[in-house]
């Protein structure tokens, strides 16, 4: 029998109920598994070089040849097909919000309201929120992330960030804000690459935004020597690294030296490091899946 387009819209608001139930459970097991597998045989199988602090670093395989030539139709522009489900689409929108009398440009996939759980991208130097948004760049990682969130009710905003000083931080606290009164109550995870973790980071200073957060990604970023300082970090919530070994913008090892500080302080905390990689090969490798299952069962 063919299905009209509200039992399709009400079908899928009951699956964003029940997502948003497991995510809200207090039990981490239920949480880990929030996010069922999309496309993982491809994206997921990664392999494990080296593991340290009881798991909480890993150093993945990274090879050019295979992870860009191999799997791209045209290398760093297109993926090949089969790493993507242009399906989505539907339920992407480019908007003009307006937050306190600001305007920030966003590209929405998912519910504009009563989403299960928001994550939110920002780009680096010379981005867009295109960026975020394209399905056949970075090997396909953007399109399986907007699958991974809209896809289980979920709603993803990719926000075009015009400075990354304090005025790029006010921004996207607005869009914290904004996010929080769509859908209150339910978790918001920040994801920074790039410069455009100097936001991440300003952000973590924010108390307001803080309140609303529940985790945050930093890829191939600078690094916070005050971070110990933050709301972030006194509120103790999860904080994911991931670098690239060879990443001639920004140095691994300052990442991995907080990292490392963290962790023997206890504090919740991972760190993927790329073998090889390049700045960019955070965007392009991180397993997000893994990822947002982290924090959410966190």
């Amino acid at each position: 029998m063919r299905m009209s387009t509200s039992h399709c819209t009400i079908i899928t608001a009951i699956a964003a109920f029940f997502l948003s139930a497991a995510i809200l459970s207090a039990g981490a097991a239920q949480a880990a598994d929030a996010l069922p597998p999309f496309k993982d045989d491809l994206f997921s199988k990664q392999t494990v070089l080296q593991t340290g602090d009881d798991g909480a670093f890993e150093v993945i395989d990274y090879d050019e040849m295979r992870d860009i030539n191999g799997r791209d139709q045209i290398p760093q522009k297109r993926v090949q097909q089969k790493y993507v489900a242009l399906g989505i689409r539907k339920v992407q929108a480019d908007e003009t919000l307006s937050l306190d009398g600001a305007k920030l440009d966003v590209t929405r996939v998912g519910p504009a309201g009563n989403a299960a759980f928001t994550v939110i991208f920002i780009h680096g130097r010379d981005g867009d929120r295109r960026l975020g948004a394209n399905d056949y760049s970075f090997g396909g990682n953007f399109n399986r992330l907007k699958n991974l969130v809209a896809g289980n009710g979920g709603v993803y905003y990719s926000p075009t960030v015009r400075s990354f000083d304090s005025s790029g931080v006010a921004a996207i606290a607005g869009l914290i804000r904004y996010a929080g009164a769509q859908s209150p109550g339910r978790p918001i995870i920040l994801s920074c690459a790039s410069m455009g973790s100097q936001v991440c980071w300003g952000i973590a200073r924010d108390a307001d935004s803080v309140k609303r957060l529940k985790g945050m990604l930093v890829m191939s970023g600078v690094t916070d020597p005050d971070f110990t300082k933050s709301a972030f970090y006194k509120a103790k919530l999860p904080l994911w690294f991931a670098h690239g070994s060879r990443d001639p913008v920004y140095a691994a090892a300052n990442q991995q030296a907080l990292f490392e500080n963290l962790h023997k302080a206890k504090y919740p905390t991972r760190f993927t490091l790329f073998q090889t990689g390049n700045h960019g090969t955070p965007i392009r490798m991180i397993d997000w899946r893994i990822v947002l299952n982290w924090i959410l069962a966190s």
